[in-house]
C-alpha cells in the first residue's frame, strides 16, 4: 500500500477532446514523456515502451467521455504500476491532473526526483500541445 500522493497538474489550452487524444494514444508518448522511454511499438494488440531498464507493457484506460488517462505500466521485474491520470476540462483548456505514488521504501529524494520527472513530463506536454501544428 502506498503511503503518499502527490497530485502535480498542468493547465493545456487546447480543449479537453484534443488533449485527451493525443495523451490517450501510447504512440505519443516518447513525444511528451521521453522519461518513460525512447520507443513505442505495438505488438499482439499491447503497447510496448522500451526503457533503459528493457521493455515494459502500458496498458490505457479504455476510451472514455471523462478523460480518464488512467494506465497500468508493466515493468521487466514483473511489477505493475498504476498511474492515475486525468484530462479534466477548464472553459476552453484544460488541467492535465498525474496522480503520483511514493511506493513502499521509497526515500524522500526518489519520490523528489520523480516529481520533478513528471513535472517536467507535463510541462512538455503543455509544450508539444500548444505550439504543435500536426497534433
Amino acid at each position: 500500500m502506498n503511503t503518499q500522493s502527490r497530485h502535480l497538474s498542468v493547465y493545456i489550452d487546447r480543449p479537453v477532446a484534443q488533449v485527451y487524444a493525443f495523451a490517450s494514444d501510447p504512440a505519443n508518448l516518447p513525444r511528451w514523456a521521453p522519461g518513460l522511454g525512447s520507443s513505442v511499438v505495438r505488438e499482439d494488440g499491447s503497447w510496448f515502451v522500451e526503457t533503459p531498464e528493457g521493455g515494459v507493457r502500458v496498458t490505457f484506460a479504455p476510451e472514455n467521455e471523462y478523460g480518464v488517462l488512467d494506465h497500468d505500466v508493466l515493468t521487466p521485474s514483473g511489477e505493475t504500476v498504476y498511474v492515475p491520470l486525468r484530462a479534466i476540462a477548464d472553459g476552453d483548456g484544460c488541467e492535465v491532473v498525474f496522480t503520483l505514488r511514493r511506493s513502499r521504501g521509497m526515500s524522500d529524494e526518489e519520490f523528489e526526483r520523480d516529481s520533478a520527472l513528471v513535472t517536467g513530463d507535463l510541462a512538455l506536454l503543455k509544450k508539444v500541445l500548444e505550439e504543435g501544428a500536426d497534433t
